[in-house]
């Protein structure tokens, strides 16, 4: 297996181009190289501000839209039980993909701070994409250290795909 994107469209104004999702799968690739993960499945879902802000209300108790949620599936907490699959050994297709999570992106507001910063859309659904993928591998950004580590890894990242300021 290797690190792939799945992709979801359930927003209606803005189209979701194969160029788009293409530079998504690069990005995926760098990340993936620079953090060491060369395997796993990374679900990404492009929605409108409502669906955002109902699932921020609901997962993270905020009531209102963000840009980017992004859900892991490998964290265990105290209260989870880990879940621990068997494979047969004849399994030739390599069994069960390690799903890494799920990152949401409001498209909406990707493009309304895409005009704020003067950058690309483009450029603004790779930084989320990128920074849901640091959130899927355990980075946080909950003070300034770990917020300037978390900033410098999402912009090497960037660049590596040519998507500068």
């Amino acid at each position: 297996m290797s690190l792939q994107l799945a992709w979801n469209n359930e927003q209606e104004n803005f189209q979701i181009s194969d160029e788009l999702i293409a530079l998504l799968e690069a990005i995926l690739q760098k990340a993936g190289e620079a953090e060491g993960v060369s395997d796993g499945e990374v679900d990404l879902t492009f929605v409108d501000d409502e669906q955002i802000h109902q699932l921020n209300r609901e997962y993270r108790g905020i009531d209102r839209p963000t840009d980017v949620l992004s859900f892991a599936m490998n964290e265990i907490t105290n209260d989870e039980l880990e879940i621990i699959y068997e494979l047969e050994e004849d399994d030739a297709s390599g069994g069960i993909p390690n799903v890494l999570g799920d990152i949401i992106i409001s498209v909406p507001r990707a493009k309304l701070q895409s005009e704020e910063y003067g950058h690309s859309l483009e450029r603004e659904l790779g930084f989320l994409f990128v920074h849901g993928f640091l959130h899927l591998l355990g980075y946080d950004h909950q003070d300034e250290a770990s917020e300037a580590e978390m900033m410098g890894k999402q912009e090497a990242v960037l660049a590596e795909v040519g998507l500068t300021r």
